[in-house]
């Protein structure tokens, strides 16, 4: 909550953010790198995650 605030303010009225607004700052927040994981940015971690799930996969057939 406290980093989306950071692009919207309590009390923004979600009715008047254009939906561009929200994709630049989704965009902007999943391409941060993040301490938690390991400086790694949620789109790096989720593509690693993914391809642990194919790699899995693949062994499975």
């Amino acid at each position: 909550n406290g980093l989306i605030r950071r692009f919207f303010p309590k009390k923004t009225d979600f009715s008047n953010v254009s939906k561009e607004q929200l994709l630049e700052a989704q965009n902007k927040l999943n391409n941060r790198p993040r301490k938690v994981l390991g400086f790694l940015t949620p789109n790096e971690m989720m593509k690693r995650e993914r391809k642990k799930i194919e790699n899995k996969k693949i062994k499975l057939i």
